[in-house]
Formats: C-alpha cells, sequence, structure tokens
C-alpha cells in the first residue's frame, strides 16, 4: 500500500473547500462600503464569486467523507495550505480593481495581511479604493484569531472533530483549553476577539476617524497586522486615536485565555501569570528609558516624548507595526532597543508574532538553572512556570524553536544579502518578515515599503512571513520527507 494513502486527502479537501466559501463571504462583506463610496463593486463580487465557485463543489463532492477526526498529518497539511491557498484567491480583489495589477505584488500584499505581518508594497495606500482597504483590513482581522481557529469553532457543522487544526495552527506551546471540548475554546477566543474589535470601534469612532477607518483601524489593530487606511500610518491621527490604538495593541499581544479569566473576574490569574508580568514590565521599563532618552536628545515635550515611546514599544512588542514616528531617525542606542524587540513579539495565544515572551522567559530560566546543574550534577532542579514543573520535552521544544529560527533568520538574510541588498535591508526585512512585524530597520524602516524588492526577493519574504506565521515547525514538518512516510 502507498504510504500517500495514510493521509485522507478527502477531508483535506472538504475542510479546505470550507474555508474557500468562508473567505468567498468575507469578500461580499466588503460591497457595502463599494456601494456607499460610489465604487464599483464587481471586484469583489467577481472575486467571490470565484472563490465560493471554486470551493462549492469540491465540498459538496467530499461530503460522503465518513471519518470524523482530522489526524496529525491532515492537520499539519490543511493549516499549512490554508494560509497558501486564501492568499492565492485573496489576492483577486487587488487585482481586478487594478489597485495592484502585478500577481506577485498582490499575493505579496495579500499574504502579509493574513500572517498580519502589515509589510506592504504599496507606494500610495491613499490611492485606493475604500472597498479595497476594507479587503486590505479584513485580511488581517481574518488571519489574526486564524481562519482555521474560526473553522475549529464551527467543525461540528461539518461532523469533523478539529483537535490537531488548532495544535498545527499554534504548535510548540500548547493553547490553554477554557472548555474540554475544543470546538467551544475556539468559540471563546472568537468571542473575545470580536468584542475587543467592536468595543475598539466604537472608541475610535468617538474621536476624529469616521467610522470606515475605525472598523478598518480596529481590525488590523486586535489582529496585531498594522495595516493603515492612510500613508502615515497612526501618525495621520491625534494623541486620542493613537492612545486608544495603544491599549488595544497591547490587549491583542496578551494571551486571550487572560482575557477570559478578566471578564470572568478572576483577575489573580492575570496578575500571576509570569508571561504576563514580564511583558507588562518590558513595555513599561523601554517606555520609561526610551521616553528619557528622546526628551533629553530630541527635545521633544514630555507627553510627546511618553506617547510616541509607548506606542513604538507596544506596536513592535505585539508584532503590530503601526507607526507614529519614524525610529529609524532616534538616536542609535535608542532604536537598537526597538530592534531587539523585534525578537521577542508578543505573548502565547495572542494574536502576535515573533518568538513570543514565554519562550524567551522559559530559555533564560533554563539557562540559569543548568548554572546550578553544573555545580550540583546530581540534583534534579526543574524549571517551573507559574510555580509548576516544566517538563524538560517543552525545553528540548524551545530551544529547538530558538536554534530553528536564528537559523531561518541568518539564511533570511544571507539570501537577501545575495541579492544585492545591503545588510542592514536584508537583516531588518528578515526578522520584520519572520516576526510577521512589518517594518523593519534599513530600507524596509517604518516610514519605507517592501515595493523595491525583486520578484524572487518578494517570494522569498513571502515565506518567511508563512514560517513566521506558522511558528516554523507547521512548514517545515509538512516539507519534511518523514511527513510522507509511514
Amino acid at each position: 500500500m502507498s504510504n500517500r494513502k495514510l493521509i485522507n486527502l478527502s477531508i483535506v479537501l472538504k475542510v479546505l473547500s470550507f474555508l474557500l466559501m468562508v473567505e468567498g463571504v468575507f469578500m461580499l462583506s466588503g460591497i457595502g462600503f463599494a456601494i456607499y463610496f460610489d465604487e464599483p463593486i464587481w471586484p469583489l463580487l467577481i472575486s467571490a464569486f470565484i472563490t465560493i465557485i471554486v470551493g462549492l463543489p469540491t465540498f459538496l463532492l467530499t461530503q460522503k467523507n465518513t471519518r470524523k477526526n482530522i489526524g496529525k498529518r491532515e492537520g499539519y497539511l490543511i493549516v499549512s495550505l490554508t494560509w497558501v491557498i486564501i492568499s492565492i484567491f485573496g489576492s483577486l480583489p487587488f487585482l481586478f480593481s487594478g489597485a495592484i495589477p502585478n500577481y506577485t505584488d498582490a499575493f505579496f500584499e495579500t499574504i502579509s495581511g493574513f500572517t498580519t505581518t502589515g509589510a506592504s508594497i504599496l507606494p500610495d495606500i491613499e490611492a485606493l479604493p475604500k472597498n479595497i482597504l476594507y479587503w486590505r483590513s479584513m485580511t488581517q482581522w481574518i488571519g489574526g484569531m486564524g481562519i482555521i481557529v474560526l473553522t475549529v469553532a464551527i467543525l461540528p457543522f461539518l461532523g469533523i472533530g478539529g483537535l490537531q487544526l488548532m495544535i498545527a495552527e499554534m504548535p510548540g506551546i500548547t493553547p490553554d483549553k477554557l472548555h474540554p471540548r475544543i470546538t467551544e475554546t475556539a468559540k471563546r477566543f472568537w468571542g473575545i476577539y470580536v468584542i475587543f474589535t467592536f468595543i475598539e470601534v466604537l472608541l475610535l469612532w468617538a474621536g476624529e476617524m469616521n467610522l470606515f477607518e475605525s472598523i478598518c483601524h480596529s481590525f488590523t489593530t486586535m489582529a496585531t497586522g498594522g495595516f493603515s487606511t492612510k500613508n502615515a500610518s497612526m501618525a495621520a491621527f491625534g494623541s486620542y486615536s493613537q492612545y486608544i490604538v495603544v491599549i488595544f495593541m497591547f490587549l491583542a499581544g496578551t494571551n486571550f485565555t487572560l482575557h477570559y479569566f478578566s471578564l470572568h473576574r478572576q483577575f489573580k490569574r492575570v496578575i500571576s501569570n509570569e508571561e504576563f508580568r514580564i511583558y507588562f514590565w518590558i513595555v513599561v521599563s523601554l517606555t520609561v528609558f526610551i521616553s528619557m532618552g528622546l526628551f533629553l536628545t530630541e527635545q521633544l515635550t514630555p507627553e510627546n516624548s511618553i506617547r510616541n515611546s509607548l506606542f513604538t514599544v507596544v506596536s513592535i512588542l505585539s508584532t503590530t507595526g503601526f507607526v507614529t514616528a519614524d525610529y529609524s531617525l532616534w538616536p542609535s542606542f535608542l532604536w537598537m532597543f526597538i530592534f531587539a524587540l523585534m525578537f521577542i513579539g508578543g505573548s502565547a495565544g495572542s494574536t502576535g508574532g515573533g518568538i513570543k515572551v514565554i519562550r524567551i522567559l522559559l530559555l533564560i530560566k533554563n539557562s540559569l538553572l543548568e548554572m546550578k546543574r553544573s555545580i550540583h550534577p546530581h540534583a534534579i532542579i526543574p524549571v517551573k512556570y507559574n510555580k509548576k514543573s516544566v517538563s524538560q520535552q517543552l525545553i528540548f521544544n524551545v530551544m529547538a524553536f530558538f536554534l530553528i529560527y536564528f537559523m531561518i533568520f541568518s539564511l533570511g538574510t544571507l539570501i537577501l544579502s545575495m541579492f544585492g541588498y545591503d545588510f542592514e535591508t536584508s537583516i531588518g526585512a528578515a526578522i520584520a518578515t519572520l516576526g510577521n512585524i512589518g517594518p523593519g530597520i534599513g530600507n524596509v524602516g517604518p516610514v519605507d515599503n517592501y515595493a523595491f524588492f525583486t520578484m524572487p526577493a518578494k517570494w522569498i519574504l513571502s515565506l518567511m512571513m508563512l514560517l513566521g506565521r506558522l511558528e516554523l515547525f507547521t512548514i517545515l514538518i509538512v516539507l519534511s520527507p518523514a511527513f510522507w512516510r509511514r
């Protein structure tokens, strides 16, 4: 029997086709803005029609699949293919509207949206039709919590169990289960996500943003994506809007399990969480340090110094990528701290990208304990997190992640350098895409874009975004020969 028969392709096609239909419905949601702003509706309409018509026949043909549970291999394959396929079809509105006529650029912009990276090739964002800007923001909102998690919440409708999808979507650090049924956990995550988005829309709308701008920026804030409707990003708006966005970027970069505890008034569980405390104090300490540096060196007002430093620290740490100031113009000793933040990322179980605070914390704890183990070689000294011992297997997982992460980062930097880009730009683009941050350093700084990269370089960067979004292992497992063997 062929080894390939071990993978149930029918169930893979069933889920992927359903996801395509979901994507098509999301595309249709932008038609209202096209009508309101008196713009052509056919780019979104045709894109949605093609996306749904491709998914519907496959979905109907796979209805006879009697297998109820998705295995590990099917889970990894579905998640890996999902982000590629939804990006292929998600680029259609950009192409049909003429906003991005080149397919490589359209795919780059789309996968940057779905992976919530926020790296853009658009030189003039404000020139795009409003309904296309809405779809651009929507790609990030869908990708933020993860279309897979959305699907897991409604998989019982398909007669399929979705645990392996959730594991493949958030590998490495196993997501906390708020409910014995994984579908209920996914529903709670999405419920919190929607509630926070709705609240942010109202708060931004109460300020200087109109309803359209409020919706788009709320979508991309909660997704920690950073796509804006303005060329100047959040610098185009006043301090009120910037402070509101800071709050929700911080919330989006926090483990959503802690939000669930907060909503149920279990505040002690939030405060006692080690990762949250480290995440909070990184923001506070760096904001104080950088704001003092800006106040002393740039002669900014105290409020300006605090706001710009707070916004930049939270934006980069949460991997959102919104901009209020060009940090590359700050004194080098300040923007180097911002560059260091790019290697940390948000919390596990958040919409943020990057390595994640918990991995940094566990690696540091294990390294410190290694010194004690060297002095007392026979002592059993486990790594503890939230006062509980962490398995050695998880520590090995974290160490392997670090090694592979920096290998891919180094390889990406090397490849971009071989294409002829300077080292600063290469290293900036590599970490900004692998960490799903968007802005980097060099020629991809906070006020620049990725339009100047060649076509091959853009495909490499697209792969980096995908690897970062799925935290390396999911894609690497599918690409390994062992995945396809018994």
